[in-house]
């Protein structure tokens, strides 16, 4: 970032509710390309726009961030859904040393405030939001990441049924790269493509997986061409949630991508929550769909293209 001190948004507020200044510089852990928020300089930001996010550990590490950002008596901008940390964000701000204004629109509460001269505890919010080992997984994640702390059920299922692959193949939306190792522990894969839209995910992923064969990508899976062509295999836990909302369209999205990837013959391993109707989409796209596991709410599925 130049000298020039420039105004920021983090995340994607509701444009009806917070005016983002024209030409803000855009942060997101979540958007491909976008900038880091903890690569800013301190002081380097005359103002920000922030859509908190939902944890409570993350959400303190990106407005400590924030804080540690902006100019001294720069502008600071927080807006979050009342019942996804909403609530929350005066007495959060007010424990960094803010003086906060608050309003309430649409469910969301939007709080105000300037940097001030000497904000409080930033240092501590910031050590426990970072990347960090995860003792009981043996991995390295941090909050904010898809079940950050510990193995989901449905990858869980995934794991315990993986067969040994062989060739190249891609894990899309990757993770921390739990299920990657699984796959890269057969001597007969030659490559695997983790991709994944969060950029924490992939950072600790890198750190996660020494193997040569391994290639990380930050990438929206939903982008056609994304996961490559001729592919072996590829194997999926993808989310159904946006924003908080269900979404099946995303599911189906990894469908489809899985689908352009692989070469005829090849596998797609999907695991899904079980009442996500994904069969319909599935059906039209490979040659064989079989029910391999059903366990925990969840629904494990081999297709062969």
């Amino acid at each position: 970032m130049d000298d020039t001190r420039r105004d920021g948004v983090y995340g994607a507020p509701p444009a009806e509710l917070a005016a983002v200044p024209q030409g803000a510089i855009q942060f997101s852990p979540l958007v491909p390309g976008a900038q880091m928020l903890e690569a800013c300089g301190e002081g380097s930001l005359s103002g920000l726009v922030v859509l908190a996010p939902p944890g409570t550990l993350e959400r303190r590490y990106t407005l400590a961030l924030s804080l540690k950002a902006l100019a001294p008596g720069a502008s600071l901008t927080v807006l979050a859904p009342k019942d996804k940390g909403g609530s929350r964000l005066r007495k959060e701000l007010s424990g960094f040393g803010c003086a906060v204004s608050e309003d309430a629109r649409r469910h969301y509460r939007i709080c105000t405030s300037v940097r001030p001269a000497m904000p409080a505890g930033l240092d501590e919010a910031i050590e426990a939001g970072r990347p960090q080992q995860v003792d009981e997984l043996g991995l390295w994640s941090q909050p904010g990441v898809f079940s950050w702390n510990r193995v989901d059920p449905g990858s869980a299922l995934l794991q315990q049924h993986l067969p040994a692959f062989s060739g190249r193949g891609a894990d899309l939306g990757c993770g921390v790269g739990t299920l990657a190792r699984s796959i890269l522990a057969s001597p007969k894969v030659e490559h695997l493509t983790l991709i994944d839209i969060d950029r924490r995910a992939l950072e600790a992923a890198r750190r996660n997986i020494a193997d040569a064969r391994a290639e990380m990508r930050w990438s929206d899976v939903r982008a056609s061409g994304v996961g490559g062509v001729g592919l072996d295999f590829v194997v999926m836990n993808p989310p159904f949630h946006d924003g908080g909302a269900e979404d099946q369209a995303l599911g189906q999205s990894f469908i489809r991508r899985a689908a352009e990837a692989l070469r005829p013959g090849g596998l797609c391993w999907l695991v899904a929550n079980r009442h996500l109707p994904y069969e319909g989409v599935m059906k039209p796209l490979f040659r064989r769909v079989t029910l391999k596991a059903e366990a925990s709410g969840y629904k494990l599925y081999e297709a062969q293209k």
